[in-house]
């Protein structure tokens, strides 16, 4: 509230301006960013303050906007309503999570005829308040499943740029790691290599099964297979156990167009389980070999027919 007050100007009538609108809370997706840790250790958002009117009907500066950056692949779902607000896959793929207050009107808007002088004015509205659940499914191409020491991060090293960590003991992998396959012709697919499962994953048995959420965007599964066996098990029950807990998750996983990459061939086991595995699974294995990366050629060929092919039921 507010009147114009100027030398040889009496009464010069209201001049209240009005306040500006609160800052909304914006998630985005950006394909640099990869985790959304950040919301872990820092989970209050809080958008930028509306300023206040003042005379002269100046208008209040409006609240500046929080733009989060999240991963492509992250879902955002109201609490309290249930309500997924958006799925951000698409890099640049934005939602208004939360809106800022409209301002509050200055006391000019109340001037008539007969009310020369009013008082009356409003006060800025509340922005919304929400409580959210983000959750983060990577958008990939191709998901890679299979037991710890099967090799998964070798081959991905091997057939990607990128540089997951590689040892000797199982559960190396404890997150999803992406790369990226560049082909002759220019063209790329995304692949990502998630935990390895294990025989009971989803009554919590290892790291559990939650993380397959990663691949289920995916238009195509590689199952990765230690053929030579050295963990003393047979690579045909290896398959069917990762086939089970696949099912277990989500039965449409079983749908998805796949391949099955025969690992550490170079090992005279895995030659001699090699037959027996075609036999008893009735599939055609791709034999690989991460370390030296032979075979991984063709490979990258049916990873790219596959995941730019349209789906259809897999063979068992």
């Amino acid at each position: 509230m507010s009147f114009r007050r100027e030398k040889f100007i009496p009464r010069g009538g209201p001049d209240g301006g009005d306040g500006g609108t609160g800052g909304s809370i914006v998630f985005e997706a950006d394909r640099n960013a990869d985790s959304l840790v950040s919301l872990f250790y820092a989970p209050h958002l809080r958008a930028g303050r509306g300023q206040h009117g003042k005379g002269q009907k100046l208008h209040g500066r409006n609240g500046k906007d929080l733009v989060f950056k999240v991963p492509c692949g992250t879902l955002v779902q109201d609490t309290a309503t249930g309500e997924i607000l958006a799925d951000l896959v698409k890099e640049g793929a934005s939602v208004i999570a939360a809106t800022g207050g409209k301002g509050g009107l200055g006391n000019c808007h109340w001037l008539t005829s007969q009310h020369r002088a009013p008082r009356e004015h409003t006060d800025g509205e509340p922005g919304e308040e929400k409580r959210l659940r983000l959750e983060l499914k990577v958008a990939v191409q191709v998901g890679m499943v299979g037991f710890p020491n099967a090799g998964k991060s070798s081959l991905l090293a091997a057939i990607s740029h990128a540089h997951p960590k590689v040892a000797s003991y199982p559960f190396t992998t404890l997150h999803p790691i992406v790369g990226t396959i560049v082909f002759d012709d220019y063209s790329s697919l995304h692949i990502a290599d998630i935990p390895g499962l294990i025989e009971g994953a989803h009554d919590g048995a290892g790291l559990g099964h939650s993380f397959l959420r990663h691949i289920e965007r995916a238009s195509a599964l590689l199952y990765v297979i230690d053929m030579a066996g050295v963990d003393n098990r047979k690579p045909w029950d290896d398959y069917e156990t990762l086939r089970n807990e696949l099912k277990l998750h989500d039965p449409q996983l079983l749908l998805r167009p796949c391949a099955i990459a025969a690992n550490k061939m170079d090992l005279p086991e895995a030659k001699k389980n090699l037959p027996e595995f075609r036999t008893k699974t009735g599939t055609r294995p791709i034999p690989v070999v991460a370390l030296t990366c032979e075979g991984m050629d063709r490979l990258k060929k049916i990873l790219q027919r596959l995941a730019s092919g349209p789906r259809r039921r897999q063979k068992k």
